[in-house]
């Protein structure tokens, strides 16, 4: 029976070293594919981050864009609100300009008035 519990024990060490290197193949087999997984992974997470850097400049260009057109309508409207202002100023002194010219024309024919007044008066005191 020692042969036997000798060959038995043989076969096991022989199964077990079989295990082992069994284990081993399928670890470097796995080990293998996780790295290529990792290396995948890391293109996708690169080709992922360029693509949002991208997106990031393109909606970054788009806010400036968008900056500067708000800075031109702004500056459009003063300027619009200037002219306006100096349209509104300018009708205002035409109002005045109006009411001078008025003012004017009543004046100077109340001069006529007291012109003919004059003469009149300049007439009475000197009947000839």
């Amino acid at each position: 029976m020692g042969g036997r519990r000798r060959q038995i024990y043989i076969a096991l060490a022989l199964v077990m070293v079989m295990g082992i290197a069994v284990y081993f193949r399928l670890w470097a087999i796995d080990y293998s594919i996780s790295s290529d997984d990792t290396a995948l992974l890391r293109r996708q997470f690169d080709l992922a981050n360029r693509e949002a850097m991208d997106e990031s400049a393109e909606w970054r260009q788009r806010y400036d864009e968008e900056v500067e057109r708000a800075r031109k309508c702004a500056k459009e409207l003063i300027e619009i609100k200037e002219s306006l202002e100096k349209v509104e100023e300018a009708a205002s002194i035409n109002k005045k300009l109006e009411l001078l010219q008025k003012e004017n024309m009543g004046l100077l024919e109340r001069v006529e008035y007291l012109k003919q007044e004059l003469e009149a008066e300049k007439l009475k005191c000197n009947p000839q």
